[in-house]
């Protein structure tokens, strides 16, 4: 076994003091249990990259037909209308 020193919020030291006390563990058997928890719930992350991620893509969406200059045009004719400034 090894032994190791760990810095832990005030706070959190008290939580998990009060937490073993109803337990009847150790502090250490607390930080033992602890990191076997973590241990389980988070799984190990892919050693090897896969393929680079590209979103998905499908022929039925996007502005077909249209160039730059008629989409500014379509979205400027949405807007609201401008007031003359005195």
């Amino acid at each position: 076994m090894n032994k190791t020193q760990i810095q832990v919020p005030e706070e959190l030291f008290r939580e998990l003091r009060r937490f073993a006390k109803q337990r009847e563990w150790s502090l250490a058997e607390t930080f033992r249990r602890g990191a076997e928890l973590l241990l389980q719930v988070y799984p190990e992350p892919p050693r090897t990259p896969r393929d680079a991620w590209t979103p998905p893509t499908s022929p039925s969406v996007g502005w077909k037909g249209l160039t730059a200059a008629q989409l500014r045009d379509a979205s400027w004719s949405d807007a609201d209308p401008q007031l003359p400034c005195p």
